[in-house]
C-alpha cells in the first residue's frame, strides 16, 4: 500500500498543485543560490581572464574593484626592472552613467592597455578586437549597442566594433572595453565652465595637478617559476603602492563587498525551506486526516505503527523528489532568461535536493503525529 500512489490515483489535481507549489518554492531557492553564483563568477571575471598575477593599486587601498584606486601610469616602467616580471600593463575601470541619444545609460568602463592590450582575450559573440588607439570599443550586448553602431560618449563618437556577452560588474552594469587612453578622456572631461573654474582655482593657489596619466591600478604577469610572494614584498617595500595576488584581490571582492549579499541569500534561503516544511507538512497532515478509516482499518488488522510511518514518511519524501524535480525544470526554463546570470552548478544541486528530501522527510512529523493518534475503534465512527 502506497499512499503517495492512493492520492495520485483519486485526488490527482490536488497532487499536482501540491507538487506544483512546493516545486515553485525549490526553483526559487535554486534561483537564489544561482543567482549568488552568478553574481561572484561575473565579479570575478576578469580578475580570472585578464591573466594577471600580480595587482599594484594605490597604497592602503584595497584594490580597484573593493574601493577607488588611483595610481600613476609611469609605474609601469618601474615594473619592468623588477625581477621576475613577465610583463606589465595598465588598467583603469569605473562605473558613470552617460547620456546617449535620449537616455542614459550606467556603463563600466574598462581601459585596455593598447596596442599590447587590444582585448583579445575577451571573449567575443561577434566582431572583432581594437584595431585602433582611439575610438574603437567593445561593447557587452546588454548595452544595446548594435555592432557597427556610433555611440556617442562626452564629445567624441566610438565605434563598436565588437560584441561579447556576459561582460558586466558586480553591479550588474556591462562592460565597453575602450583603451586607457578613450577611459581616461570619458572620465575626465568635464564642461567648458567647469574646466575655467578648474584652472583659475589652480591659478590662484599657484598649484596645477595633472592626474591625465593616472589609472586604477597596473598589472603584471610574473615569469614561470617565479614566487609571487617574494614579488610582492620586493614591490611593497616601495611604500607608496600597495600589492595583491591574483588570489588576494579575489578574496578581497568576495569577502569586502560580497559578504553582506551572501547573508541575505542564505536567510531568503532559509526561510523559503521553513516554508516549505509548513506547506508540505499541512499537506501530508490534510491527507493523512483524510485516511482517518484507512489507518484505523490498519491498525485493526494488526499493522504496526512502524508500517504506518514508513508510508506516511514514503509519502512525504515522494512529494519532495517530484517537487524538486518540477522546481529544477521551472529554474531551467525560466533563469536562463533574467538579466543577470543565474548560475546553477551541479554540486549545487545536488546538495539541495538531499537538503529538500530531509526536510520533506522531517515535515511527515505532522502527519506521523497525528497517524499514531487514530485508534483502531476509530474505524467504527
Amino acid at each position: 500500500m502506497n499512499l503517495a500512489w492512493i492520492d495520485i490515483r483519486y485526488h490527482f489535481v490536488r497532487f499536482v498543485l501540491a507538487t506544483t507549489g512546493v516545486g515553485l518554492l525549490f526553483s526559487a531557492t535554486i534561483g537564489m543560490i544561482g543567482l549568488y553564483r552568478g553574481v561572484v563568477f561575473e565579479a570575478l571575471m576578469i580578475i580570472r581572464e585578464i591573466g594577471a598575477d600580480i595587482w599594484v593599486v594605490q597604497g592602503d587601498r584595497a584594490g580597484p574593484f573593493a574601493e577607488e584606486s588611483e595610481i600613476s601610469g609611469t609605474l609601469e616602467r618601474r615594473l619592468e626592472g623588477v625581477r621576475g616580471i613577465a610583463w606589465s600593463k595598465k588598467f583603469i575601470q569605473f562605473n558613470q552613467q552617460f547620456p546617449i541619444g535620449d537616455r542614459r545609460v550606467r556603463i563600466a568602463v574598462t581601459g585596455l592597455d593598447y596596442p599590447d592590450d587590444n582585448g583579445s582575450w575577451v571573449p567575443l559573440v561577434a566582431g572583432r578586437h581594437l584595431y585602433s588607439g582611439h575610438y574603437e570599443a567593445i561593447a557587452d550586448r546588454s548595452l544595446g549597442f548594435p555592432l557597427g553602431s556610433q555611440v556617442r560618449i562626452r564629445r567624441d563618437d566610438y565605434t563598436i566594433v565588437g560584441l561579447t556577452a556576459g561582460q558586466v560588474d558586480m553591479a550588474g552594469d556591462g562592460i565597453m572595453f575602450v583603451t586607457i587612453g578613450d577611459a581616461r578622456a570619458m572620465k575626465s572631461q568635464s564642461p567648458s565652465e567647469a574646466v575655467l573654474l578648474r584652472r583659475a582655482r589652480e591659478a590662484r593657489s599657484n598649484t596645477a595637478t595633472d592626474d591625465r596619466n593616472n589609472v586604477s591600478a597596473v598589472i603584471a604577469k610574473l615569469q614561470f617559476g617565479t614566487d609571487p610572494e617574494e614579488v610582492k614584498q620586493q614591490i611593497s617595500s616601495w611604500g607608496d603602492v600597495a600589492v595583491y595576488t591574483r588570489t588576494a584581490e579575489e578574496e578581497i571582492l568576495l569577502y569586502s563587498r560580497m559578504w553582506r549579499l551572501l547573508l541575505q541569500i542564505l536567510a531568503f534561503v532559509v526561510m523559503t525551506f521553513m516554508v516549505t516544511v509548513i506547506v508540505v507538512g499541512l499537506s501530508i497532515y490534510t491527507m493523512t486526516l483524510e485516511k482517518s478509516r484507512e489507518i484505523a482499518l490498519l491498525k485493526l488488522i494488526g499493522a504496526r505503527d512502524s508500517f504506518i510511518i514508513g508510508m506516511i514518511l514514503q509519502q512525504a519524501v515522494f512529494i519532495g523528489a517530484v517537487s524538486f524535480g518540477i522546481g529544477l525544470l521551472i529554474a531551467h526554463l525560466v533563469f536562463p532568461h533574467f538579466p543577470r546570470t543565474v548560475l546553477i552548478l551541479r554540486d549545487d544541486v545536488i546538495v539541495q535536493f538531499i537538503v529538500a528530501l530531509l526536510l520533506c522527510a522531517a515535515s511527515s512529523w505532522f502527519g506521523i503525529r497525528k497517524a499514531l493518534g487514530i485508534r483502531a475503534q476509530d474505524v467504527l465512527s
